[in-house]
C-alpha cells in the first residue's frame, strides 16, 4: 500500500479493539441476521453460493449463513473480533467459514469472484473519500450480477434537517449501555465516525457499478441497501 493509504485499524473504534467489549457486543448490538438471510435467499443465495462478509465483527450474519451456503469469507480488521469469530465458528463446526484479519481496504481475495458480499454497520468507520474506495474494491469482489447486501448508520436527511434529526435520534437512545447504545454514545458517534448522508451513500454505489435494487431505512438513520453489480 501507498504511504498515504488510511489505517483502518486506527479507524475501527477503540472499543472494538477491547475484548472485554467484544465479550458483550452481541448483547449490546442485538443483531438479528434473519432479514438480511432471508433477503440473500430471494437473490439466489443457495448450497453453491460463497459469501464475503466484511466487517464480520463477533459473527452473527456469518454463523447464519454458513450452514445455507458453500462458503463464508468472513473479514474483520480488529484482532479482538477476529478472535472472537473465531471462537464461534469452531465452537459450531462450520468448516466452510475462512476467517480474514483485514479490513474493506486491505482484504486481497486470490480466488474468483464470490456470489454475495455483504457488509453491517462497519463501512461508517471509513470517510467517504475512503468509503468510494472501498466500494469499488467490493465490486471487484463481485462476478457481474453478484449481490451487495450493505447495511449501515447512513442519515437520511437534507442538511437543513441535521437539528432536528439528530436531536430525535439521540433522544430515543437507551439508557442501559448493556442492550443499546445510549444518548452520550450516538453523540460521540455523530462527533467521531463517518457516517454519510444517504444521498451521497447512493451516488457512491451507483458510481462504483452498482444498481440499487431496494432500500429500507429506520428513524431515518439505520439503512439497508440490497444492490446488483453490473
Amino acid at each position: 500500500m501507498a504511504q498515504w493509504w488510511i489505517d483502518e485499524l486506527a479507524h475501527a473504534g477503540a472499543e472494538h479493539l477491547d475484548p472485554g467489549y467484544v465479550a458483550g457486543y452481541d448483547r449490546k448490538s442485538g443483531v438479528d441476521p434473519s432479514q438480511d438471510v432471508e433477503r440473500l435467499v430471494r437473490h439466489g443465495l443457495d448450497a453453491d453460493a460463497t459469501v464475503i462478509e466484511l466487517g464480520a465483527g463477533t459473527g452473527a450474519l456469518t454463523l447464519a449463513l454458513a450452514p445455507i451456503c458453500r462458503r463464508v469469507i468472513a473479514v474483520d480488521v480488529s484482532p479482538a473480533m477476529i478472535a472472537a469469530l473465531r471462537d464461534r465458528v469452531a465452537e459450531r463446526g462450520h468448516h466452510n467459514v475462512k476467517v480474514v484479519e483485514a479490513g474493506f481496504l486491505s482484504y486481497e481475495h486470490t480466488e474468483r469472484p464470490v456470489d454475495f458480499v455483504v457488509s453491517r454497520n462497519a463501512l461508517h468507520h471509513l470517510p467517504d473519500f475512503w468509503k468510494g474506495i472501498a466500494l469499488q474494491r467490493v465490486a471487484t469482489l463481485l462476478r457481474p450480477g453478484g449481490i451487495l447486501r450493505l447495511r449501515d448508520l447512513v442519515f437520511d436527511f437534507e442538511p437543513c434537517e441535521v437539528d432536528e434529526r439528530i436531536d430525535a435520534w439521540i433522544a430515543d437512545a437507551v439508557d442501559d449501555p448493556a442492550v443499546g447504545w445510549t444518548a452520550s454514545e450516538l453523540a460521540e458517534h455523530v462527533r467521531t465516525e463517518f457516517s454519510t448522508y444517504s444521498w451521497l451513500l447512493e451516488a457512491m454505489l451507483t458510481r462504483t457499478g452498482f444498481e440499487i435494487l431496494d432500500r429500507e431505512f429506520a428513524r431515518a438513520a439505520y439503512g439497508a441497501y440490497t444492490c446488483r453489480r453490473g
